[in-house]
């Protein structure tokens, strides 16, 4: 018996129908906040940040590959095995630092909604806000979230449209061929902050407790089934799938905006129809219509994603009955997170932020809050007490602890640029 009887075959016909939570989470990290981020790091720098994508692709697949070894070697969540093997103290850190992260990503993809569907209806900001609170809300806790999920899949396609962009828009690729592979930036603080929310955005602390909270929801219908080399090699497949699906877009999506909004003078994005005027050459009129289903579909998937992590690593450390294939009732303490999350994100909304400064905000917010977590990963992941033989190899510790150097090298960075 597997984890996942829906990926126990690596190879085969019909394998992108049985990948499972790597590919969810994949979907999940290009959610509004990036979309925002990797849009303004384009317009604003052009092709010249692409390196970063190309380098964060083996440093995300590794964070996600041991935050998923772990869960399927322990059968136990990241704030359930912290709790167990670590003082309290970096247990609270850890908790506070994804709930935190968490809660401003989530006020702010609400907000991107609400400023997504103003292109298409004129409502007040705060209602569109609301709305989409009540209808995400309402969704995670009546849907069964693998069903809900399924159906959003399909909504976020439409971010398959800045991959057609590349395609019908003059783009210089030898310049992007050379800005992929050569790192270059501007000695200067606006650079290093697009640069810390590259990185936030794509290595984000709710992957990590999402990634090993979907990998326990098969096992804690059928048991705690013992790892097998076939299912860990599944495990990676079906996570660096979904990693690169993720950078991939990523990048597009930079390449897009510095083809359209760069080369056209665009260098800062301020509202949500400049946003939608990268896919103005593929969809003309209906760009709007476009970026809003990309908006909308992305947010409704991640929004559950991100109120569904911070609840699993709080009913973890309270040792709660927890699962999103549960009902209300047989986990009141773990739904009622998902609400206050939810809740203190609509609220955060009152201050008033711009909806699409505010995506890129909490993309920093997450690259801040990532490094303690990473480290505490790295060092459960190489605990040999903990995960005999399926500690982490060396290829796993070295490109964790790039990711923990790289990532806490960068707001050090900022504060010494001019």
């Amino acid at each position: 018996m597997e984890h996942h009887p829906s990926r126990s075959k690596v190879r085969g016909k019909g394998y992108f129908s049985r990948l499972g939570p790597g590919i969810v989470t994949g979907a999940a990290d290009d959610d509004p906040s990036g979309i925002a981020t990797y849009s303004q790091v384009g317009a604003a720098t052009g092709y010249r940040l692409l390196w970063g994508t190309v380098l964060l692709l083996p440093l995300a697949f590794a964070v996600q590959e041991a935050s998923a070894r772990i869960a399927i070697v322990t059968g136990k969540g990241l704030a359930g095995i912290i709790r167990e093997r670590l003082p309290r103290t970096i247990l609270v850190i850890a908790v506070s630092l994804v709930a935190i992260a968490n809660t401003v990503n989530i006020a702010a993809d609400l907000g991107s909604i609400a400023a997504a569907l103003n292109l298409m209806v004129p409502i007040p900001h705060m209602v569109g806000v609301i709305g989409a609170a009540v209808v995400i809300a309402a969704l995670e806790i009546f849907v069964p979230y693998h069903r809900y999920a399924k159906i959003l899949r399909w909504l976020c396609l439409s971010l398959l449209a800045y991959v057609g962009v590349m395609f019908v828009v003059q783009i210089n690729w030898a310049q992007v061929g050379v800005d992929s592979f050569v790192p270059h930036f501007i000695w200067q603080k606006a650079d290093i902050a697009l640069l810390i929310a590259v990185a936030g955005t794509t290595i984000s602390p709710y992957l990590f407790f999402w990634q090993a909270a979907e990998e326990l929801e098969d096992g804690d219908q059928h048991g705690h089934p013992q790892p097998t080399r076939t299912h860990m090699g599944a495990m990676r497949l079906d996570v660096g799938a979904g990693m690169f699906t993720t950078v991939f877009v990523a990048a597009s999506i930079m390449i897009t905006a510095a083809a359209t909004l760069n080369a056209h003078g665009i260098t800062n994005i301020d509202t949500a129809e400049q946003a939608a005027q990268a896919l103005t050459p593929i969809a003309g009129q209906y760009a709007s219509l476009l970026f809003l289903l990309g908006i909308v579909g992305t947010g409704l998937l991640t929004v559950p994603v991100l109120a569904g992590a911070t609840s699993y690593a709080i009913a973890e450390t309270f040792g709660w009955s927890e699962s999103l294939e549960k009902k209300p009732s047989q986990a009141r303490a773990f739904y009622a997170v998902i609400l206050l999350s939810i809740a203190l994100g609509l609220t955060l909304n009152l201050v008033g932020v711009n909806p699409i400064q505010f995506l890129v905000i909490a993309a920093i917010t997450n690259g801040l809050a990532a490094p303690f977590l990473m480290a505490v990963i790295w060092w459960l992941g190489r605990d040999k007490r903990l995960l005999k033989k399926w500690a982490s190899p060396w290829w796993s510790q070295v490109l964790l602890g790039l990711a923990i150097l790289a990532m806490t090298t960068l707001p050090i960075l900022w504060l010494l640029a001019p």
